[in-house]
């Protein structure tokens, strides 16, 4: 997986040389059994402490006294180092728990005591003081004797008094089956559907002859009825399932429900109005993102917090950020732009194709045959910049590419014109943390040609996008695109180190042939420069079939260019055949909706959902919705709308992946400050954020401990914790935004 390599590590400050030993004594040890003196009858050896916690017996328990005004989990620990792990070993961790006050947050987890102190296993409970016993099973990903137990509590304000025994890490016990709670076996768009648009829900059942449902009003009448089609086994499930066709329904209703083979579907709308609410909210997720500017309250309520990395303390700050050692001797001042996921790292590749597709969002609106500016346009987002006549989407889109054009190398130093690749903190922190809580130092990383020619494509794009608005601002983005494009031309092949994730995301990608191509195309529709023409035509990738199974991403980028060739007007030779092209990818994705039965136009090869396989559905649905742009043929509107119904529940977990839309949506998504579920005091994650969906590699350990032999779409939890499966992400919404946008104007 490139995305991310891991993430939540634990850091060295964790470790041993903060570390003060506690009083020797007898170790106790079962046969299976991992935790020497797990029970503290009599010592405490051989459980070590950070050097600012103060512990000892009490009642049979370890008590330690944790100070307050730590910035990180780690920053206050106890632990225990030399355990053995077994790859593929089942382990129960256990143990009772205390905390006085109540309501603060242990960090349990079981992972590596040495570099890169990877985490294989982790848990947040929040403590009461009446004493709370936790229980857990996962399996070893490796083969150690320098695991470790640990029990990090810094991170808080106010010290207290935490407790614990019984600590147990038993290996040989049978995994834990989880079970999740997908509600009735009716599966339907818990959302809406369009009056005019296609109307599809599916059944999961043994039978295998077809079945009566019924479509019943909030009265509990019933409106329409028919019979399912019965589809076998679903290869995505695992699941025999039915599918219903009730399209012919087409009347404006309210909270309505499916019912079929004694089950009833949960509530749903068909209403147009929904989409677009989520054409606002999907892009109202972008300014509570932002860096480096204070979020407003009366703009986002619950959601205002300090600006955060304006090297204001504790922040270290992005006004004067310096390189990783040994790459360069400047610092530069990176403030701005967006935090790329629930971490606060910056990413150019990601920004890259996040800020193309909220241009292209725009773009679209501008060009399509139902396209609708003026729902785009200013004071629809309710930002800081409403009012000032230019379109609230590109005011957003600004914020982003300003940081984009501070990533580059000045002139004058080696690689100049050249893009770092990112910018984060040195080493992870833990969650909950607010941005101008993060303490870490930040570090600029090694320019690439990838993250070049991002920055050249989309400063590219904004020129003939924003030149209506401010000529000046137009100007200074396409000179910074030429610059990039020829920085890259002269630098073709400078890749991220993939081993490059320590404190944030490598976004390893070892071929841009993908990203000169979509440079070249943006540049050229443009500028309409024969150079940028002849790269276009000459490129490998121009007459290649982009549109494969997982479609377009930030690794992926040949389909941004393909898609707006075919879209902006231009004078390019062979245009036809370009439109040809995303027509026949269109019908390629189209066939695979067909073929699935719970009808999104995704089929991984081996059922191996990809990470973020949600807005991977989405993205796929662009290419459909392109179609549709440039053909008018209905299939295609009709295809595109019906990729939302996976999205909103109807899929095998019954579950919406967008906040805030659904009677049962994904909310608790990983983030260091939506973080409600660790920190009553924070917020979930704001109406119309999209979880990353199943993830078949299950990175995390909380996923691992949960997920293990999981079928395609059963490899996601709503969890926090399960980083790998329920992140958000800025490229994940743009998806989302575009196709909302796209179901709205078709109303």
């Amino acid at each position: 997986m490139k995305r991310r390599r891991t993430t939540l590590l634990s850091v060295t400050a964790l470790l041993a040389a903060a570390l003060t030993a506690l009083p020797a004594g007898p170790a106790q040890a079962e046969e299976v059994e991992q935790v020497k003196n797990g029970t503290f009858d009599t010592t405490t050896a051989p459980w070590w402490t950070t050097s600012n916690v103060t512990a000892g017996l009490s009642d049979g328990r370890l008590c330690a006294d944790i100070p307050g005004g730590t910035a990180n989990r780690w920053d206050a620990a106890v632990g225990q180092n030399d355990i053995t792990l077994v790859k593929g070993e089942s382990y129960r961790f256990s143990f009772t728990a205390t905390g006085a006050p109540e309501g603060n947050v242990l960090r349990a987890i079981v992972g590596l005591s040495a570099a890169p102190y990877d985490t294989y296993f982790e848990v947040s409970p929040r403590l009461s003081v009446s004493g709370d016993a936790y229980s857990y099973t996962f399996t070893s990903p490796v083969d150690t004797t320098q695991g470790q137990v640990g029990f990090q509590l810094g991170g808080g304000t106010d010290p207290f008094r935490f407790c614990m025994d019984d600590v147990s890490l038993l290996g040989g016990v049978p995994p834990e089956v989880y079970e999740p709670d997908t509600g009735p076996r009716v599966r339907v768009n818990q959302v809406a559907y369009l009056p005019a648009g296609p109307k599809n829900a599916t059944l999961v059942t043994d039978a295998t002859a077809k079945l009566p449902w019924q479509l019943k009003n909030a009265s509990g009448t019933t409106v329409a009825q028919g019979w399912t089609m019965p589809r076998g086994l679903d290869a995505s499930s695992g699941q025999n399932v039915h599918s219903i066709d009730f399209g012919s329904y087409r009347t404006r209703a309210k909270d309505l429900t499916l019912v079929a083979d004694g089950e009833t579907s949960r509530p749903f709308d068909i209403d147009p109005g929904a989409y677009e609410q989520l054409r606002l909210d999907s892009l109202k997720y972008y300014y509570t993102q932002r860096s480096g500017i204070e979020i407003r309250d009366d703009l986002r309520p619950g959601y205002g917090r300090p600006a955060g990395h304006l090297n204001v303390a504790p922040n270290r700050g992005d006004k004067d950020v310096p390189c990783q050692p040994g790459v360069c001797d400047y610092t530069l001042d990176v403030t701005g732009g967006w935090y790329d996921a629930g971490d606060h790292g910056k990413y150019v590749v990601n920004g890259g194709i996040s800020t193309w597709e909220l241009l292209s969002t725009y773009e679209r609106s501008l060009l399509a045959r139902t396209g609708r500016a003026e729902k785009l346009g200013d004071g629809t987002l309710a930002l800081p910049e409403s009012g000032n006549k230019v379109p609230d989407v590109l005011d957003e889109a600004r914020w982003e590419l300003e940081f984009l054009l501070k990533m580059q190398v000045p002139a004058g130093q080696p690689l100049a014109g050249m893009a770092h690749h990112k910018i984060h903190d040195e080493q992870w922190t833990g969650l909950p943390l607010m941005p101008d809580a993060d303490p870490q130092k930040r570090e600029l990383h090694p320019p690439t040609t990838t993250a070049t020619l991002n920055l050249a494509a989309t400063a590219a794009q904004a020129a003939r996008l924003y030149k209506p608005y401010d000529r000046t601002f137009a100007a200074k983005t396409l000179a910074a695109a030429r610059t990039a494009w020829a920085a890259a031309r002269a630098h073709p092949d400078t890749y991220p180190d993939p081993n490059d994730g320590i404190g944030g995301g490598t976004y390893a990608d070892d071929n841009a042939t993908d990203e000169f191509y979509w440079a070249a195309a943006e540049l050229y529709l443009t500028t309409g420069e024969k150079e940028f023409a002849d790269f276009v035509l000459g490129s490998p990738v121009h007459t290649a079939d982009l549109f494969g199974s997982l479609g377009f991403d930030w690794s992926r980028t040949a389909a941004a260019g393909r898609l707006d060739l075919a879209m902006v007007p231009s004078a390019l030779p062979g245009r036809d055949k370009v439109r040809q092209s995303v027509v026949k990818g269109a019908d390629r994705y189209l066939a695979t909706l067909k073929t699935q039965a719970y009808g999104m136009p995704y089929a991984p090869d081996n059922n191996l959902y990809d990470w973020g396989s949600s807005h991977q559905v989405l993205n796929n649905a662009v290419v459909i919705a392109t179609a549709y742009d440039i053909t008018g043929a209905s299939k295609y509107r009709d295809g595109a709308i019906q990729s939302m119904d996976y999205i909103f529940g109807r899929n095998a977990l019954n579950m919406s992946y967008v906040t805030g839309y659904g009677e049962a949506n994904a909310h608790n998504q990983h983030s260091r400050w939506y973080a409600r579920q660790l920190d009553p005091g924070l917020p979930n994650p704001p109406r119309g954020t999209l979880a990353g969906g199943p993830n078949s590699s299950i990175q995390d350990p909380y996923a691992q401990s949960k997920l293990q032999g999981c079928v395609g779409q059963f490899c996601y939890i709503d969890d926090i914790q399960s980083w790998s499966t329920n992140e958000h992400t800025i490229n994940w919404n743009a998806a989302l935004a575009r196709m909302a946008s796209f179901v709205a104007d078709q109303t």
